[in-house]
C-alpha cells in the first residue's frame, strides 16, 4: 500500500474564486479530487492540469464554460491540490498519472 498524506479540507476554506463543492474518488486506494459542475447530463469538458498546479488554475474557466451548457470535470492529479500525496518519490511517474486517470 502506498504511504501517503491527506491535506485537509480546511485548508481550502476561503480561496479567493475557488467556491466549488469537493468531489472525491478512491482509486488504488489513493483519494483522488476532482471538481464536477454545470449539467451532469451535459456535454463535459475535462480541464487537466499540469505540474505543479492544482485545479485551483481553472477557477475562472470553470463558471463560465459551465454557464454555456457544459459539464466542467477539473480532477487533481495524485500528490496535487485537494487529491492524497504519496510520500515516497518513487510512487510518481507519468505512467502512474495516467493509470490513475484513466
Amino acid at each position: 500500500m502506498i504511504e501517503y498524506i491527506r491535506t485537509p479540507d480546511e485548508r481550502f476554506e476561503n480561496l479567493p474564486g475557488y467556491n466549488f463543492s469537493p468531489h472525491y474518488i478512491e482509486i488504488e486506494g489513493l483519494r483522488l479530487h476532482y471538481v464536477d459542475e454545470g449539467d451532469s447530463s451535459a456535454n463535459p469538458v475535462l480541464l487537466m492540469h499540469g505540474e505543479p498546479s492544482w485545479s485551483y488554475l481553472y477557477r475562472k474557466m470553470i463558471p463560465p464554460i459551465a454557464r454555456a451548457g457544459h459539464r466542467v470535470i477539473a480532477p487533481d492529479l495524485i500528490g496535487f491540490g485537494r487529491s492524497d500525496k504519496p510520500i515516497h518519490q518513487e510512487d510518481y511517474s507519468y505512467k502512474g498519472h495516467i493509470d490513475i486517470i484513466t
